[in-house]
């Protein structure tokens, strides 16, 4: 049993089309897998139109009641289930989730430092229900996790980044695992305007000489800490690229693999 770890991103979740495409290609990954998918633009859309205006710091949503309770509208009902229903039109028998069914992904509630960031779940890696997931997957049933944990009662809002790792890591103890993140680029790039020129493969080595030469800088940096924790909690191979080359991701014929 192997398994794969998709996260799908909001810029394709934007894009009706984009996303049939990718659902109808990730329908057709053979072996157990599991889908992952971010937000995008579509709860700022519907919150405007309730009257919920976004607030960022540092790039990152602050998520206070109204927009959670906007978020958990978006994210674990419309999106989710949205993706459910395409993916079972595709003959792939998909289950929609977030972190609080079955207990599947605890989290804390982000402590208050410099910046109160409000009902946004950081997981509590140890107790991510592996088992459960394990279940699901072995009863031909594909999880598809809305960017939602839970804690005391409430859901939070939390990064489809790490919950893909998270899911990643905690799968790792029962199978081997390849993470595979999903964005609009083509990979890691040597020189961002162009984006003909992905790098193949990164190691932690790499990743201090490309940081050092300013290579990588902004969000990829986390992307690819987050990419090399999970290598180093036991998963395979991390792969980011393109959403329009799932297979070449997979098989290693595109993106750049972090090992």
């Amino acid at each position: 049993m192997e398994l794969t770890v998709i996260k799908i991103g909001g810029n394709v979740i934007d894009d009706k089309a984009k996303l049939a495409a990718f659902l109808q290609a990730f329908a057709g990954v053979g072996g157990y897998k599991i889908l992952v998918h971010g937000g995008g633009k579509v709860a700022t859309d519907i919150g405007r139109t309730l009257g919920i205006e976004p607030n960022y710091v540092n790039g990152r949503r602050i998520t206070d009641e109204p927009t959670l309770e906007l978020v958990t509208m978006v994210y674990g009902g419309l999106l989710n289930k949205n993706i459910v229903a395409q993916l079972q039109a595709a003959g792939c028998n998909a289950m929609g989730l977030t972190g609080a069914d079955g207990a599947v992904l605890p989290a804390d509630k982000r402590p208050v430092k410099d910046v109160d960031y409000g009902f946004v779940g950081d997981v509590k890696s140890e107790q991510v229900n592996g088992s459960l997931i394990r279940v699901l997957l072995q009863n031909g049933l594909t999880p598809v996790f809305a960017p939602l944990t839970y804690a005391q009662g409430s859901l939070l809002n939390t990064n489809a980044d790490t919950i893909a790792q998270e899911v990643a890591k905690a799968m790792a103890k029962h199978v081997p695992v390849q993470l595979v993140y999903c964005f609009e680029k083509k990979g890691v790039l040597m020189d961002a305007e162009d984006d003909e020129s992905a790098i193949n493969n990164i190691t932690a080595k790499d990743m201090e000489e490309l940081k050092e030469k300013g290579i990588i800088s902004g969000g990829m940096i986390p992307k690819l800490e987050n990419a090399l924790e999970a290598v180093a909690q036991g998963v395979q191979k991390v792969v980011i690229g393109h959403a329009d080359e799932l297979a070449g991701l997979i098989s290693g014929q595109a993106g750049t693999s972090i090992t």
